[in-house]
């Protein structure tokens, strides 16, 4: 059982980890210790024990001078982190066609349907972490899923949602429909290659985002 100490540590952990996600610290930004802490709303003490867990898995990093800063990944960071996602989540898909319930499968397609009604990046992005939390889980390996979930912490670092370019909400709707489909054929190839072509559709659309920041 954890300690109430642990406990707080890892909800914190959790808390910063989100804020990073969702932009409230982005690449670049310093991180103070007494400012995170009233920010989440807890002491100086969790807060201490998350950020060096952070530093740790390398979510965090010595800021020049004092303190801690959010890493701003590099190109080459950016396409080895891809890499190793389509792979993971190809095979996240292979393992869910032979494992999904009808249950999952419908759950899927009901998470698939509010990701393509969603009206904001944000919600759509939302919309998106649970899909593929839910498929990790129709996977049926507690250690893909520990790997992938590993690899989600890390996609936090990658500055805004590929969701904020216009058409991204309903083409990943539609990647999801084939991963889906493939699914519930027990189609474990097509699965894949499904998984394997959404996360490179992801990365063309990141590219594309930063081609536009830099003009």
């Amino acid at each position: 059982m954890r300690s109430a100490s642990s406990t707080r540590g890892q909800n914190a952990y959790r808390a910063i980890l989100a804020a990073i996600r969702d932009g409230v610290y982005k690449p670049g930004d310093r991180l103070r210790e007494e400012e995170v802490a009233q920010r989440i709303g807890v002491s100086r003490t969790p807060v201490r024990e998350a950020l060096g867990r952070l530093q740790e898995k390398g979510l965090l990093e010595t800021a020049s001078g004092r303190g801690l800063a959010v890493p701003v990944l590099s190109m080459s960071q950016i396409f080895e982190l891809y890499a190793m996602r389509q792979e993971m989540e190809a095979l996240v898909a292979r393992f869910a066609a032979q494992h999904a319930t009808e249950a999952e499968i419908a759950n899927l397609e009901r998470i698939n349907g509010e990701l393509g009604a969603a009206d904001d990046p944000h919600k759509a992005a939302a919309r998106n972490r649970d899909f593929h939390a839910r498929l990790y889980d129709a996977a049926r390996n507690r250690y893909l899923q520990a790997a992938v979930e590993e690899l989600q912490e890390t996609i936090a670092l990658l500055p805004r949602t590929t969701f904020v370019q216009p058409g991204r909400t309903s083409t990943a709707e539609k990647e999801h429909r084939e991963i889906i489909d493939a699914i519930k054929a027990r189609d474990t190839e097509a699965a894949a290659r499904a998984g394997k072509a959404h996360i490179q559709a992801a990365l063309q659309t990141r590219l594309a985002i930063s081609e536009t920041e830099e003009t």
